[in-house]
């Protein structure tokens, strides 16, 4: 006899549908599993027929053969146990077949039955939801993280037994239900706050303008300055983020199987990875490529402190996330992108004793090893980073004062919410949402200078000797500043003040 259950395949971010086929027949017992599966989903068998039977249900004593379709996907993960245990009882007459059959199954099986749970489960409600599914059956640990979108009926159960008495009839599975609006409304306040910052008005003020036009940023300063302290508070000067990007950032935290016991990500992520992470680890890897942090950041913060000290390599990396918002892993098996759209702010010394520039402590570095150390950076990195904000050190005095006059970061936030609010507009039906990701046909079309303005770029080009990509960087920060400034024109004093956020081009000359 030949049952069919249902459960999905995750993809990437997202979870595809997929059949699964139990078949009892006639011959030497066995247990097969075909359909492209990985070492995990073989070993299934061993771990279905240990809860079948601990359960109090009797294994069938015949040939099984479970087929996994499409079985041109490959199939990774011990969410199968679930609905290959129910395909068997279904072929076996001891549950309802025809009911089995309208619902998904996920869940790993513990030899004991219990149902134990499994990453991804987010995208497979998703999945569920648009492929017709009313019915959600999986572990009770992954409830609220798939009853989010409340458009399934998620039903959360602790043992195989359960999912047995429920397909009988004989018991009934409540399905889960949560109330979204609790996890906005109970959210805590931010406790990194601007305010916290002494003096850093220069720098506070190039975090706003790269905040208002999600533009990467390169802190430079000597240690102590305040680099990374800034770098804390910007995910809190950000908008708040909105319910389809709260979505896309937890289905990549379900999938990295990290979402924990947060059911919904409803705040910016502010990733700070460190110097010695891997290639791997930066943009994601393995043999089923899983999210690196450019895709945990997404929506939010990347921090590289001690830039220079990342591997080159490793930096260059960053290219394709930087110019396209996603990242494509590559393997033997298969090629998956993954989102990974966020905020760049990298922090570096000016050099490698940290005090080139210092007006008080002198550097010992000399020259030579001064442009070794900035030139670990690429050109094409620094070219994709749009704003070099200096954090000088601070005096002593300025430590001291306490005269309680540093901007609230709810107040920053607001007027970049407001700068957003004009680039969502402006950009209605252009495929993008801030300025920092506009193309050159956008940037020629909401860019436009007048004589003087130009005039002024020009000079500043031929001086500093900018690149194509760098010239354009600076007529995204200047669309920026002006959209702060409520202008619908860009002024001279824009392109000036986005000009003068290029240090490091100066410092080359």
């Amino acid at each position: 006899m030949i049952a069919k259950t249902y459960t999905c395949s995750l993809l990437g971010i997202d979870a595809l549908l997929v059949e699964v086929e139990a078949d009892l027949s006639s011959g030497l017992p066995g247990f097969s599993t075909v359909g492209l599966p990985d070492n995990i989903v073989k070993e299934s068998k061993d771990r279905v027929k240990a809860a079948i039977q601990n359960s109090g249900y009797p294994f069938p004593f015949e040939r099984i053969t479970v087929n996994l379709a499409p079985a041109a996907l490959k199939k990774e993960g011990a969410g199968f146990d679930l609905p290959i245990a129910v395909g068997i009882l279904a072929a076996m007459g001891i549950v309802n077949a025809d009911k089995a059959a309208k619902i998904i199954f996920c869940g790993e099986l513990a030899l004991d039955g219990r149902v134990k749970p499994v990453a991804g489960c987010l995208p497979m409600a998703i999945q569920a939801r648009d492929s017709g599914y009313s019915d959600f059956i999986l572990s009770a640990e992954n409830a609220r993280e798939a009853a989010v979108l409340n458009s399934v009926s998620v039903r959360p159960v602790n043992h195989l037994s359960e999912v047995v008495e429920y397909l009988n009839g004989r018991s009934d599975l409540p399905a889960f239900r949560f109330d979204l609006d609790s996890i906005w409304n109970d959210t805590a306040p931010d406790e990194l706050d601007f305010e916290d910052v002494k003096g850093q008005e220069h720098a506070k003020r190039g975090l706003e303008v790269a905040a208002a036009g999600n533009h990467n940023v390169l802190l430079v300063g000597p240690p102590g300055s305040g680099k990374t302290m800034l770098a804390q508070r910007v995910s809190g000067i950000l908008p708040p983020l909105s319910f389809d990007e709260a979505i896309e950032t937890s289905k990549i935290f379900s999938v990295a199987g990290i979402l924990n016991n947060n059911p919904l990500i409803v705040r910016r992520q502010f990733r700070a990875p460190h110097h010695t992470i891997s290639d791997a680890g930066l943009v994601g890897g393995g043999h089923i490529p899983k999210p690196g942090e450019v895709s945990l950041a997404h929506n939010g913060v990347l921090f590289l402190d001690e830039f220079p000290e990342f591997r080159r390599n490793v930096l260059d990396l960053l290219r394709q996330p930087l110019e396209d918002g996603q990242v494509t892993i590559a393997r033997a098996a298969v090629a998956l992108t993954y989102p990974a759209r966020f905020m760049l702010i990298g922090a570096m010394n000016p050099c490698p004793c940290g005090y080139s520039g210092d007006p008080v402590k002198p550097c010992t570095c000399p020259p030579r090893s001064v442009i070794r150390y900035r030139g670990k950076i690429s050109g094409p990195i620094l070219d994709r980073i749009d704003l070099h904000i200096e954090v000088p050190s601070l005096k002593y005095e300025q430590l001291r004062a306490e005269d309680g006059k540093s901007e609230k970061s709810t107040s920053v936030r607001e007027r970049v919410s407001r700068a957003r609010q004009v680039q969502l507009k402006r950009f209605s039906g252009e495929g993008i949402y801030s300025n920092s990701q506009m193309k050159p046909k956008q940037i020629k079309k909401f860019c436009r200078l007048d004589a003087p303005a130009q005039s002024v770029l020009d000079y500043a080009v031929q001086q500093l000797g900018l690149s194509a990509r760098a010239y354009h960087r600076i007529l995204k920060v200047a669309r920026t500043i002006a959209d702060l400034d409520g202008k619908e024109d860009i002024a001279r004093s824009h392109l000036l003040e986005a000009i003068q956020y290029r240090s490091l081009d100066r410092k080359l000359l």
